[in-house]
């Protein structure tokens, strides 16, 4: 991702949308020849960033500096670069480009992240675990099915991403103000042969289409559009770091904990979640900054103002870096991710039978007893059995309904509601379904598609 935002690929990218440009000309007929193509071919990786340096400096302008620059390693070719364009043919076209890089690397990191959560919902596809609604204990689930709540989010995200891969087009070539009056100019009121120019230079960096309206610069929804789908990742990032947190607060799951890692300065014994607690910061940074983006597309004036320009630039390589960033961290996170299987356990058995009371009831009867009356003796033994807990002493919920004669059921026959396989409804055949159903297709179709490795080092 680096390489992608970095100089480099920016300005040699423009040296590419030049060469393009030129040869796409000459084939439709402009008097360019192919030894001026050929000199600039030569000297597209060759950028002397100091010639443009001190061109800039003169002129105020970065596309003029690098197209002299440009000019002067190939003096032949200086007079047919850029002919009927204007900066955004260059900056536009070269940051649609760059934006495809970047989201086709974060596209590879987001399957990556995919199968490491496939991974552990079908590994803890039937542990059991106490759910929390309102962060309060609630009807049980498994640990896999929570894990398949995180995962369907990214399900989401990398369907968002393929329909962005869809719909992405390129600005080509559409000259001042968009209505591509100078190239109609250059080639002698030939409609045709513009339209063909602005498809040749588009098909030559791999582009399907162009967009068909633009003002001098191609729409800043789109960069919104794009942002958003970034902001979607972010969200799902935010939301996973969030339950990782409070779940190793409890002791339930831990992220990975290096065998020197130190958790605090003050606290030798501390082990602070604090990879996801960065993913959460990474996360936040990345949805303000898709928010910033709408500013940009609602402010846009006529057909082109700059006060996009400043911004953009340094708005869209950082969305790139930090989801970038979010996704190798939660990789990192759920790759190492454990889960204490005698915490959970614990955290289940003590409130597993306030969870099966209404199994219990139901089972109660079945056998004849009433159900108002048998409703309000539960309520009564559940508030009691909880005013217990809260003094510090064990639940004796259990012993209560079984010692109540007006329940039809046997000590062994209580107990056994309460056991969680019981009480995780279909939570692990959910688990089975919705990974066969919805995320293998994914990863099957994708699965020659693998991400850079990177590590965590910090």
């Amino acid at each position: 991702m680096l390489r992608v935002v970095s100089d480099d690929f920016k300005y040699t990218t423009w040296r590419k949308l030049w060469v393009a440009l030129a040869e796409a000309q000459r084939s439709l007929g402009l008097s360019i020849s192919k030894r001026q193509i050929a000199a600039l071919r030569r000297r597209i990786g060759d950028v002397d960033y100091r010639a443009a340096a001190r061109y800039e400096h003169r002129f105020r302008h970065d596309v003029m500096a690098h197209l002299n620059a440009f000019g002067d390693q190939a003096p032949g070719a200086k007079g047919i670069l850029h002919l009927g364009a204007t900066s955004a043919y260059v900056t536009d076209n070269a940051e649609l480009i760059q934006a495809r890089e970047a989201l086709g690397l974060i596209e590879a990191r987001l399957l990556d992240e995919m199968r490491a959560l496939r991974d552990f919902a079908r590994r803890h596809r039937s542990l059991p675990a106490l759910a929390y609604t309102h962060f309060q204990p609630a009807q049980p689930t498994t640990v896999g099915k929570r894990a398949c709540l995180w995962l369907q989010d990214l399900v989401m995200d990398f369907r968002a991403l393929e329909h962005l891969a869809s719909q992405t087009a390129f600005l080509g070539v559409k000259a001042a103000t968009g209505t591509q009056a100078s190239f109609l100019a250059l080639f002698k009121g030939s409609h045709a042969k513009v339209k063909a120019l602005d498809a040749k230079v588009a098909r030559a960096f791999g582009f399907p289409k162009v967009f068909s309206v633009s003002g001098q610069t191609y729409t800043r929804k789109w960069d919104y559009i794009m942002a958003s789908a970034l902001s979607g990742i972010a969200q799902s990032a935010a939301k996973l770091a969030n339950d990782v947190r409070l779940l190793q607060g409890l002791g339930e799951l831990e992220e990975p904990f290096g065998r020197e890692q130190v958790g605090s300065s003050a606290m030798p014994y501390k082990r602070n979640p604090m990879r996801s607690e960065r993913l959460s910061s990474l996360a936040r940074f990345t949805m303000v900054l898709a928010e910033n983006t709408a500013h940009t597309a609602a402010g846009q004036w006529l057909e082109r103002s700059l006060d996009d320009s400043a911004n953009r630039r340094l708005v869209l390589p950082q969305l790139f870096l930090t989801a970038d960033a979010m996704l190798v961290l939660m990789r990192n996170i759920v790759a190492g991710l454990a889960a204490n299987r005698e915490v959970i356990a614990a955290r289940l058995r003590e409130d597993a039978p306030f969870m099966a009371t209404e199994g219990i009831l139901m089972a109660a009867v079945k056998k004849g007893g009433s159900r108002q009356v048998l409703h309000e003796k539960l309520r009564r033994h559940a508030m009691a059995a909880r005013m217990r807990v809260r003094q510090g002493e064990p639940s004796d919920l259990l012993e209560r309904i079984a010692s109540d004669e007006s329940f039809p059921l046997g000590r062994r026959e209580i107990e056994a509601l309460t056991h969680p396989r019981h009480l995780v409804g279909r939570a692990p055949e959910q688990v089975s379904e919705f990974l066969r159903s919805e995320v293998e297709p994914i990863l099957r179709k994708h699965r020659r598609r693998k991400a850079q490795k990177a590590d965590v080092s910090v």
